[in-house]
């Protein structure tokens, strides 16, 4: 199939795929005698793979690695359990960062008026005026 095709069968952008292929996520696709990519089963579900290993939040050195513990089957399924618990510690982290975030500016907005008057805690801790 064409990187089109691929790209349908996939659900990843061509522009994605010829990424993924300049990264070494995937390998180079074989060429047609007029010079365009051809991909096979194989690579729509390695694709695929990287696709939801994305949605997951998985980095695409991460994903390089998962990808390497799929196509090897001799490997312990502990190395991808510590690969997922690895990123499943950096989303809880992440998911705190974005509570104290929110905390944080809803306490601002609760300080703001928002009215006619032209002074905003939310300007003037911004500018480092308040904390």
């Amino acid at each position: 199939m064409n990187i089109g095709q691929a790209a349908k069968a996939s659900g990843v952008s061509a522009k994605m795929i010829r990424h993924y292929e300049s990264v070494g996520l995937l390998p180079p696709a074989s060429r047609s005698d007029a010079g365009y990519r051809q991909y096979g089963d194989k690579d729509v579900r390695t694709l695929q793979f990287i696709r939801r290993s994305r949605d997951l939040g998985f980095s695409i050195e991460e994903i390089r690695g998962l990808v390497g513990l799929w196509q090897d089957r001799t490997r312990p399924s502990r190395e991808v359990k510590a690969l997922a618990r690895q990123h499943l510690d950096f989303l809880d982290r992440k998911l705190a960062e974005l509570q104290s975030m929110k905390y944080a500016l809803a306490h601002l907005v609760s300080c703001c008026h928002g009215d006619e008057r032209p002074d905003c805690p939310i300007l003037e801790n911004l500018a480092g005026e308040r904390t």
